[in-house]
């Protein structure tokens, strides 16, 4: 038997079909809801391109999986050799951001490359996990860390955190901070040093409030605590998104039945809130199986962690994992109103390039780890 063809049946062996039907089902549910999203605007036709979304979104998956396949397919022991070379590279584009991209509603994210626009701080999320899990990875002690032990994989997701929060973009900042933590509890911390880290993240904080978040960013979390002060202003996008979830009931409105979507009520409903445009269209039981696709694939990263041959694989199934876990918890979390509006995307529902590439590449990962396990 050759090298290829022994390599070859060793794929089928331990190819990772739960995981691939899962985000399978997650992308096709995502293109069918986008379509619901975008159907109010088919017969409008100064605004024909948005109708047209969802056909895009059906491109930007097709090369995401073909990219996510490359991530499957390269060993990621080779990966993990150019963890740092990949990070600089994304440190650079979050620089580069702030010097060429362009304005677009208040932030800076996108680099215009003339029809096609990207945004690096996107394919950046994937960069942290490797470097971090890198990092983690070159430490082989086991007995408990202090902070300091920690310091240097906590600055590899600070600094793009804080660059990312020049553009500004508070929710792609959290998101870096929510995985790097989430991976960093891979380590045992001593106790004395979780009490002093507690304690300093009280005058982190209240810096970040006074110094770090713009006017309308601080606008968006005091709307949270009470949006009935501000129904048509800064608590609009949360109102219209809760009502349209309460209008779902138990069995939904119907496909495309949804009266805040199809009346125009509810805002950016392709990109921060497709969720409430799904909960009004097919209900809680609707939301239930939805929901429990999302679970699964979360839990399924852990489970592909816990069968990885070592610590880098381990940390990097970890690291997508979190990526995949937080994006969900904080968009859903903003539509039916426990969480402000920071505009954090729905990983595979909603509409973007950059975002599902970075997800279809980083479940490539899983892939990756899981077949190697």
């Amino acid at each position: 038997m050759t090298l290829f063809a022994r390599g070859s049946a060793r794929a089928r062996e331990h190819f990772d079909w739960p995981l691939f039907l899962a985000v399978v089902g997650i992308a096709i549910i995502g293109v069918v809801n986008l379509y619901s999203a975008t159907s109010p605007y088919i017969d409008d036709p100064r605004r024909a391109g948005l109708a047209d979304m969802y056909v895009q979104q059906v491109y930007w998956l097709v090369v995401g999986g073909l990219f996510g396949t490359l991530a499957a397919v390269v060993d990621y022991r080779n990966i993990e050799r150019f963890a740092y070379v990949f990070y600089c590279m994304g440190i650079a584009s979050l620089v580069l951001v702030l010097l060429l991209a362009s304005d677009i509603r208040g932030s800076s994210r996108w680099i215009d490359l003339g029809r096609f626009a990207f945004q690096p701080s996107e394919f950046m999320k994937i960069f942290v996990v490797i470097a971090v899990a890198r990092k983690l990875s070159d430490d082989p002690r086991t007995e408990a860390k202090t902070l300091i032990d920690l310091a240097p994989a906590a600055l590899l997701f600070s600094v793009p955190a804080v660059l990312v929060m020049f553009q500004p973009d508070f929710g792609t900042s959290m998101i870096y901070a929510a995985c790097g933590f989430t991976m960093l509890a891979l380590t045992r911390l001593r106790r004395s040093s979780l009490v002093v880290f507690v304690m300093g993240l009280l005058p982190v904080v209240w810096s970040m409030w006074h110094f770090g978040l713009r006017e309308y960013q601080r606008g968006r979390i005091l709307s949270f605590l009470d949006p009935e002060a501000d129904r048509t202003g800064t608590g609009w996008h949360a109102l219209q998104s809760r009502t349209a979830i309460g209008n779902g009931g138990l069995w939904g409105e119907g496909f495309r039945e949804g009266i805040q979507n199809q009346f125009g009520f509810l805002p950016d409903q392709f990109s921060d809130f497709p969720f409430s445009v799904f909960a009004e269209d097919w209900g809680f039981v609707g939301c239930l199986a939805l929901l429990a696709l999302y679970a699964f694939v979360c839990a399924w990263a852990v489970n592909i962690a816990a069968m990885a041959k070592d610590r880098f694989g381990a940390a990097v199934a970890v690291g997508v994992g979190a990526m995949f876990f937080w994006h969900t918890f904080f968009n859903i979390g903003m539509t039916i109103g426990i969480l402000p509006v920071v505009g954090i995307t729905l990983p595979l529902f909603s509409y973007g390039g950059s975002s599902t590439l970075t997800t279809l590449v980083g479940f490539g990962l899983l892939m990756n780890v899981s077949l190697r396990r």
